[in-house]
Parts: C-alpha cells; structure tokens; sequence
C-alpha cells in the first residue's frame, strides 16, 4: 500500500496518545484494541462502535482520527478528511490529526488546504519529522525546490536514522540512490533528493512496505 510506512510512523505517535486514555473508556478491551492498537485490522468499524458512544471529547476526537488514518492507509481520502475535521473540530489544536488532514488533502489534490494544515501542525510541533516530510511534499508540488530540500532534510535531522532509511530506501527504489541503507546521510543522499525533488513526479518515500523491516 503506497506509503505505508509514513502513515505507520505517524501512527505511531497517535497511539501513543490515544493508549494514555483508554484504559477510562467505557468499551470492552478488544474493541479498544481494534480501535487503538497496532495492527488496526478491524480498526474502522472498531472506531465506529466507540463513536457511538457517550465518549468524553478528547476520546472522540481520538476515535475519529483513529478512523481516520485506516480510512486514508486504504485511499479513502474524502472519508478521511471528513473524520480528521470532527477530530479536529473536537481538539483545535491536535498536531497530528492536523498533519495527517495535511497529508489526505496533499494525496487528493488538496494542495492549498495541505498547506493550511501542515503549517498550523508545525506551528504546534516544530520538530515533527512527519509534518516536515508533509510540507515537503506540499512545497515541490508547489514548485518550491530548495524550501522542499530543506524541508527534507530537517525530517532526517528530526527523525534520525529511521527517516533516513526512509528515504535511503525509497531513492533506490527509484533508481536514484545506490548506496547502502544505513540510515546515516551524505553527499550521496543529498545528491539523490536534489535529483528528485527536481522532478514533481519523484517521491523520495519508498512506495510499498519494502521498507518496515528496516526502518522498524
């Protein structure tokens, strides 16, 4: 599934969040776990029997952006926004529903509202690897070469060598980087991302979940 593993890593700090308060929710444990945990194969309609309850507002606002994130990992990108918005509606200031709202507009052609979005998400968290990944993404579709570069750049800065073999490993996939994945930049690398983002066609991600083992 095309970028898998971005969303994987974006994921990760959501549960993170959503773990510290579900131990209060009213629910059984198994659909917590659909909802909340890693593997979120049943996570979709796990998220909609917790929304049907009376939850207090920040454990809707996770659920939605739980939801949200399965229904973007399929390309569902009009369902995801629809959650992410009432997650964000619920907690105005929730930095990673904002970035992955960010990253379903980029994916969907949304590219002004991407921009709305990852800048308030780098507003609330500068050091975000994922929302700087985004605004990447956002800025070479936009035409902005050395803001996308520097962007990327400060992802790998921010998110070490997991970031790095990220993109170590999607530039090899596309013939644009041939050194090892050893998740420590160089010239090389450097190299390959200025080729790539010359192109708006080249994603410096690696396309499928060649990567996880990796970058896990």
């Amino acid at each position: 599934m095309r970028k898998i593993i971005q969303h994987v890593g974006r994921f990760g700090a959501l549960l993170a969040l959503a773990l510290a308060i579900g131990t209060a929710m009213p629910v059984t444990a198994d659909t917590q776990q659909d909802c909340f945990g890693t593997q979120g194969i049943n996570r979709i309609e796990a998220c909609t029997r917790l929304l049907e309850l009376p939850l207090p507002p920040a454990e809707r606002s996770y659920a939605f952006a739980m939801r949200a994130l399965a229904y973007s990992l399929q390309g569902r990108y009009e369902l995801a926004i629809t959650d992410y918005d009432a997650a964000i509606e619920i907690a105005p200031d929730f930095a990673i529903a904002l970035n992955n709202r960010a990253w379903a507009y980029y994916k969907s052609g949304g590219i002004a509202n991407a921009e709305k979005d990852v800048a308030r998400a780098l507003e609330l968290n500068p050091d975000s690897p994922h929302a700087l990944d985004t605004r990447a993404h956002v800025r070479q579709a936009r035409g902005d070469l050395p803001g996308a570069l520097a962007d990327y750049e400060a992802a790998m800065r921010f998110g070490g060598a997991r970031m790095v073999k990220l993109y170590q490993c999607g530039l090899q996939a596309a013939g644009l980087f041939d050194g090892a994945l050893s998740g420590v930049q160089s010239e090389k690398l450097r190299g390959a991302l200025e080729t790539c983002v010359r192109n708006p066609g080249c994603d410096p991600l690696p396309a499928d979940e060649e990567c996880r083992k990796l970058t896990s």
